[in-house]
């Protein structure tokens, strides 16, 4: 092919990539089969003893064909089983972390990162396309997911030694401000994943499963404004499919992770939900609790509505007076005015009601002015921009239902990306 190029005086760069890559990928493959060929059999200097204790016997050698980014490699090792329950073993295979698969780490990495990022339809094109890999959809999904499995089980590992009582706290820089938000999401479930459950359907059924989504991060300086600024990649995320009580320990355990014991000052952010409210009381009663401006401006706008409607002129100007007493943290102003509203239709004023009540419980969240005075912010956008970059943009595309533990995987996965703690997981496998 280059003979012929130069013969003809021109080149065609892109062709002669495409030519040379399988070419080069091929030979690479032939290497590291050479390379293999002296693991995982020959002479063991101890003994291959099963889980049951006893001592296994060699069965000869077997042959796998090993899938890895440079293409298909046999790979040729000593297979021991047990006279007793008859468990086999390939210590060539735990030496190589293969047991039970026929693709290697490298490519198992690949296939999760791209099947976290898209959909594993997408992901099986991207991997072809950028890494000269035919693998299908399934493949990819189950690798993405068994890996996202195995991420979580070495994250409650981690989580369960940062939860230990007899634990070294370690000497940290103090954190000026640590940050914890945390929202839900709804993701789109399979039938069976969500028999018995109540839901938002007119039937009261439920389409989605609620997704809880944490992130900590932190802030040391205000902007010439004196606006609060995030430090520059101090945000990680944590999130799963769970009751709001396992929430609450993995969402602790990572702000304890993150410096808890040296924050000066820890604010909580939410929306104002009883599970977001219950959460900081358990597990961090001393931090302060800070209502979304956003959600109580929402509740402020919607109480308007009730009381005003179909009048948008007053709404309109009740709203941004309103507006103003909650940017003075003054809700009991707010409060006092509606209370003398309240509208005569039953179920209107029920529904007022029920705003008043949730302003008058989290009055003491929403003192915006002296919270801006003491340089926080009181805006949840990081948790809220998280919710829908890392859930939304992978778990609720259009036609999209999930499994429970296809969900959480891929939340694994994600979570891990986006907080910079992927690596670590690589090499505790590698360890």
């Amino acid at each position: 092919m280059l003979e012929r190029a130069s013969a003809a005086g021109k080149v065609d760069l892109e062709a002669c990539e495409s030519a040379l890559r399988p070419l080069t990928l091929a030979a690479g493959a032939k290497s590291l089969g050479v390379l293999l060929e002296s693991v995982g059999k020959g002479r063991r200097d101890e003994e291959t003893v099963c889980e049951c204790g006893t001592r296994m016997e060699s069965q000869g050698l077997r042959s796998k064909e090993l899938l890895t980014i440079l293409g298909p490699v046999t790979y040729t090792r000593s297979m021991f089983r047990c006279p007793s329950c008859g468990a086999t073993r390939f210590p060539g295979d735990e030496e190589l972390d293969i047991v039970g698969t026929s693709r290697s780490p490298g490519l198992r990495r690949m296939m999760a990162r791209a099947g976290s990022r898209t959909t594993f339809k997408e992901a099986c094109g991207d991997l072809e396309v950028y890494a000269g890999l035919t693998v299908s959809p399934k493949d990819v999904e189950r690798v993405a997911e068994k890996i996202g499995e195995d991420l979580e089980a070495w994250s409650a590992r981690e989580r369960k030694d940062y939860l230990r009582e007899d634990r070294p706290v370690p000497l940290k820089k103090i954190l000026p401000i640590l940050y914890i938000a945390y929202d839900g999401t709804g993701v789109p479930m399979t039938p069976w994943e969500l028999v018995g459950r109540k839901g938002k359907q007119a039937d009261g059924s439920a389409k989605t499963r609620e997704a809880k989504l944490g992130c900590v991060f932190t802030q040391t300086t205000l902007d010439e404004k004196g606006r609060p600024v995030r430090d520059p990649d101090s945000t990680s995320f944590v999130g799963q499919i769970e009751s709001a009580e396992d929430f609450g320990w993995r969402i602790y355990a990572e702000a304890v992770r993150r410096g808890l014991e040296s924050a000066r000052e820890v604010v909580i952010l939410g929306d104002g939900a009883e599970w977001i409210r219950g959460i900081a009381e358990m597990h961090f009663h001393c931090a302060t609790q800070i209502v979304d401006l956003y959600h109580a401006r929402e509740h402020v706008s919607n109480l308007c509505k009730l009381l005003f409607a179909p009048n948008e002129k007053q709404i309109e100007r009740k709203r941004q007076k309103w507006w103003k007493h909650l940017d003075d943290g003054d809700v009991e102003k707010i409060l006092r005015e509606a209370a003398k509203l309240l509208p005569e239709d039953s179920s209107q004023m029920k529904s007022a009601r029920k705003e008043l009540a949730y302003l008058d419980k989290n009055k003491e969240r929403m003192r915006y002015a002296q919270f801006r005075s003491r340089g926080f912010f009181v805006g949840s956008g990081v948790v809220e921009a998280g919710c829908k970059s890392i859930v939304g943009l992978r778990l609720k595309r259009s036609g999209m239902e999930w499994s429970l533990r296809g969900a959480n995987s891929i939340l694994a996965l994600r979570c891990a990306t986006f907080s910079g703690i992927l690596e670590d997981y690589w090499e505790s496998r590698a360890a």
